[in-house]
Order: C-alpha cells, then sequence, then structure tokens
C-alpha cells in the first residue's frame, strides 16, 4: 500500500500540470487508477439537486456487455439522507446491490459491488467518483484508501479548470469587439468575483492536503528513522542504504509539503506576526551555524562580515526562515570552494540585510520572474537537486509582511547578492 501511496504522489506534478482540457484529465486519472485498481465501470459524477449527473465514465474492454452500465443520470430519491450519513461524513465507502445506498439511488447494475470516494473542496461536497465490478471481486479497505486520494486530485482538477474557463471567458469578452464596452466590464468584474473565490478554494485545498500528506510522511520519517538506529535490529550494507533514501526522501518531500502549506497560509492571509525584541546578531548567528555544515560540504567559505549588536522588534521564527531561504540558496547556487558574506548595514529607522555569493549568478531573462511561485532556474544546479520553487516567493512574502522590501544584484558567473531592507520596529498589518 505504501507504494501505491508513493506512486500517487509520484503523479501529483505530472497531473497538475496536464492539459486544462477537463475530459483530458478525467482519462488519465482513471486511466492511472485503472492500473493498480481492477475496475470494470469507472463514473466520475457531479451532484445537482436530487440527482447525480455523470460527468465522465470508462469501461473497460472485458467489461462492454457484460454488466448493465448506470445511465447518464442517477435519481437520488432518498438520496440526501444516505448521502449525508455515509458520504458526507466520512472517507468513502464501499457497498453491493444489497445495500441501501444501492437501492436508494436506483442504480441498473446487478451482480456486481461498488466503491464510491467524494469529490470535494473543504467541507463542500460537490460530486463522487463511483468504480464498479463484478461481486466476485469485491473492493478492500485499501482500495477504498486509494480512491480516496485519486478523488482529492479530480477535486482539484475540476475546479482548476473552472478557474481556466473563467480566463478564458474574459479573453474572448475582450478580444469581441462587437461586444458592448459596458456589458463587457461588469461580466469581467463578476467573473473576477468568481476567480477570487475558486482562487480562495484552492489555496484552503492546498492547505488541507498538505496537512493529510504530513500525518503518513512523518510516519514514514519516523520508521525509517527508527530502522536506520538498528532499533529493530541489524541491518546489512544495501538495506542501510535503501532506508536512509528513505528517510532522506522523505525529509526533502515533507519540507516542499511544508512550503506549500506556508504558501497557502500567506495566500490565505492566514500568516500572523508574534513580534518580539532580540539582536539581530544573534538570529543571524544562529542561521549561519544551522547551515554552515551545508557549506562546508562544497567547501564554501562562509563570512559574517557584521559583527553589531543591533536590537529590532519584528517575528524571530520568520526572520530566521528569511535568513536561512537566502542562505541555502547561496549556498546551492555557489560552486565549490566559493564564498559567500552574510552582514547587515543600518540607521535610526531600517536595517538592510545582505547576503552576497561568487556563484552562477542570475541570467537577465529571469530577474523578473525569481519571485513568482513555482519559478526555477534552467541550471545544472536546478537539475540537480528538486524542489518546489516557492523559497523565494515565501520569503518576500514574510519580507513584505513585516513592511519591508527585498531586492537583489547579480551578474552571471560573477554571482548575486540579495538586500532585504526591513524598519527596526515593524508594525502589525490591521485585517482588511
Amino acid at each position: 500500500m505504501e507504494n501505491k501511496y508513493k506512486n500517487i504522489l509520484g503523479r501529483i506534478p505530472e497531473l497538475l500540470s496536464s492539459d486544462d482540457d477537463l475530459p483530458k484529465n478525467f482519462e488519465k486519472i482513471l486511466d492511472e487508477l485503472k492500473r493498480t485498481i481492477d475496475y470494470e465501470f469507472a463514473y466520475v459524477c457531479y451532484l445537482n439537486s436530487g440527482s447525480a449527473n455523470i460527468q465522465h465514465r470508462k469501461v473497460s474492454e472485458k467489461a462492454k456487455n457484460k454488466l448493465a452500465p448506470i445511465p447518464e443520470q442517477v435519481t437520488l430519491v432518498n438520496f440526501p439522507e444516505i448521502i449525508k450519513s455515509k458520504l458526507y461524513d466520512c472517507e468513502g465507502l464501499v457497498f453491493d446491490e444489497n445495500s441501501p445506498v444501492f437501492k436508494a439511488a436506483q442504480f441498473n447494475a446487478t451482480n456486481s459491488n461498488y466503491l464510491i470516494a467524494k469529490l470535494f473542496i473543504r467541507e463542500t461536497v460537490f460530486g463522487f467518483v463511483l468504480l464498479s465490478r463484478s461481486a466476485r471481486k469485491p473492493f478492500t479497505k485499501d482500495d477504498l484508501n486509494l480512491v480516496n486520494a485519486f478523488a482529492s486530485l479530480v477535486s482539484y482538477t475540476i475546479k482548476d479548470s473552472e478557474l481556466t474557463s473563467v480566463f478564458k471567458l474574459q479573453l474572448r469578452a475582450l478580444q469581441d469587439s462587437l461586444v458592448d464596452k459596458t456589458l463587457a466590464y461588469a461580466t469581467i468584474k463578476k467573473q473576477n468575483e468568481k476567480i477570487l473565490e475558486a482562487d480562495k478554494l484552492k489555496n484552503e485545498f492546498l492547505a488541507n492536503i498538505s496537512h493529510e500528506l504530513r500525518t503518513p510522511l512523518n510516519a514514514i520519517i519516523g520508521f525509517s528513522e527508527a530502522l536506520s538506529m538498528k532499533i529493530f535490529g541489524e541491518l546489512n550494507a544495501k538495506q542501510e542504504e535503501y532506508v536512509s533514501d528513505i528517510h532522506v526522501s522523505g525529509l526533502h518531500l515533507l519540507g516542499m509539503i511544508n512550503e506549500i502549506l506556508e504558501i497557502s497560509k500567506i495566500e490565505a492571509k492566514a500568516v500572523k506576526l508574534a513580534l518580539s525584541k532580540f539582536n539581530l546578531q544573534t538570529s543571524l548567528n544562529e542561521v549561519t551555524n544551522i547551515v554552515r555544515p551545508l557549506a562546508n560540504k562544497k567547501h564554501i567559505k562562509l563570512e559574517k562580515v557584521t559583527k553589531d549588536f543591533l536590537e529590532i522588534e519584528a517575528d524571530y521564527q520568520k526572520i530566521q526562515q528569511i535568513l536561512y531561504n537566502l542562505l541555502s540558496n547561496a549556498i546551492k547556487f555557489t560552486k565549490e570552494e566559493g564564498t559567500i558574506e552574510i552582514g547587515y548595514t543600518f540607521n535610526k529607522s531600517s536595517v538592510t540585510i545582505f547576503v552576497k555569493d561568487n556563484g552562477i549568478g542570475i541570467d537577465k531573462k529571469y530577474h523578473g520572474k525569481i519571485f513568482g511561485k513555482f519559478v526555477q532556474l534552467n541550471n545544472v544546479y536546478s537539475k540537480k537537486e528538486s524542489s518546489t520553487g516557492l523559497g523565494l516567493t515565501i520569503t518576500k512574502e514574510l519580507v513584505e509582511l513585516h513592511g519591508g522590501k527585498i531586492s537583489f544584484e547579480s551578474v552571471v558567473d560573477k554571482g548575486t547578492t540579495f538586500y532585504v531592507k526591513l524598519p527596526l520596529k515593524a508594525k502589525k498589518k490591521k485585517e482588511s
């Protein structure tokens, strides 16, 4: 079962970057599901005031003319009460033709069993995925867990497609010269409201799925660490290598999930500053000590060029995160035996922190893009180490949350210097 979940996680980037055509996405997702669960019929249905309308169906070759398919529209006479108790309040269910769910839905097939998983964003259930196959091969709890993971992907794909459709509608309105400008403005304004709502739902989904993924991932990390410590017995060399790979990959994936969760919180305006007074030099020393092992691996010289005491009022943890992101980025893009300098200058009202490296630099074509979400530089270093492309995005948001600004100077093959200008006394932003 762990391998199945691992395959799902491995497929997430490809599914999310796929064609925005919804039927094609459904086909890809159901094909992926068929690789692990041998279903005969698969349906993606939307709930709509007393009925479930089939949006997409897939029938296996061996099942054609074998089972009577479900009609295009399934009547839900008593479905609301059953859905509330059996689907809305749980993580899906498995049932056969003797189940009250089957009878209430008035399915047209016989001698078969079913698996159903809800489509939802946050607490809003808007449909379900339904699988069917012969009663001789019942669905299992593991099958249900796997389909629930796929149902989450389908939910995201649907909402993402709806968001794309809204953008296309705006574009058509602008391109159509025959459309009255006043009407076009009203249409765009209305669609913008839908975009904001869809974007809010997407952020809530990302935050929710990140929380859900962290639970099993923490278990994988914990058990792999226990195995590497040989708590359960000795390991041979090959086993130690595999366990180490599992542990390192788990930590890397957890870091990526945490970044997705962090950007979701920021965009949802759920991040608040916990202001306190502290010595910036102390914070800088702590972060430098944390990243020094990473620098030592590449024989990079890490120099602190400022030793002045400076008291600032800010969110200590978030300042630590800003410094860590900038330093780890500098180490990543600096060649072996390079040099990185970190320090700050200040006046009566503000401080400017700088991180300077003599690394590969940033091509001018990326200068206007590097603070964008999911942006990754196309170079040999980014190909060696996978990431979400959210580090600088999060850093910029955290700096601006303090009322500061971030900027940089860079020359290819010469190096890069990032500047973070912060007020000596940050002010909490008023909630809008």
